[in-house]
């Protein structure tokens, strides 16, 4: 849930200097609370995490679990400390090494996973698709636990997604930036 607005927006100065004991997105100069993730919401990112580190030992592209920062930056921010929007995103795909540093990665990824939760699910679905599509990440997830669902929504030439892939128990997802990853939701949903 978003914090009270105030009239000034916070920056990605204000997100470093957050009490460590507390995990927040900051979205469009607004603070959202992340509450801490479900045995649930772990199992189903540790599969999902593990499916992509096995398949990229010894590759280009990296996979990094939350917590780990996306930054997005408009372009007009002087430093990186004006930057208004931050996202941890459960698990993130990233090709273009010179986008990481030790902050995590500032730019689009190539793939975003979100797993929803009952207090994410509208954000994961309306805001991050928005904010995830305005920046190019080429292939975004929707993983819905409740209903063992997978939304796959593709970057079009447009620069718009598409409609989803939706998968559910017993399908296997082709990765669209790889040409050989398939992720069977048996072993992702097998809780």
């Amino acid at each position: 849930m978003p914090l009270p607005k105030r009239e000034d927006i916070y920056t990605y100065e204000d997100y470093l200097n957050w009490p460590n004991n507390q995990r927040i997105e900051l979205i469009n100069g607004q603070i959202y609370l992340m509450t801490p993730p479900s045995t649930v919401h772990q199992r189903i990112s540790r599969e999902i995490f593990t499916s992509f580190a096995v398949y990229l030992r010894g590759k280009q592209c990296e996979v990094f679990s939350a917590p780990f920062g996306v930054r997005f930056p408009s372009g007009n921010e002087k430093s990186d400390k004006e930057i208004k929007t931050v996202v941890e995103p459960d698990i993130v795909v990233v090709c273009d090494k010179s986008k990481l540093d030790d902050e995590g990665c500032k730019g689009a990824p190539d793939l975003i996973v979100e797993i929803t939760s009952p207090s994410t699910a509208s954000r994961d679905k309306i805001e991050k698709f928005n904010l995830y599509e305005k920046h190019g990440v080429k292939e975004y997830w929707i993983v819905e636990p409740d209903d063992k669902v997978v939304s796959v929504f593709i970057l079009q030439e447009n620069s718009r997604y598409g409609r989803p892939d939706v998968y559910t128990v017993g399908n296997k997802i082709k990765v669209s930036i790889f040409e050989d990853l398939e992720i069977d939701l048996k072993d992702v949903f097998a809780y």
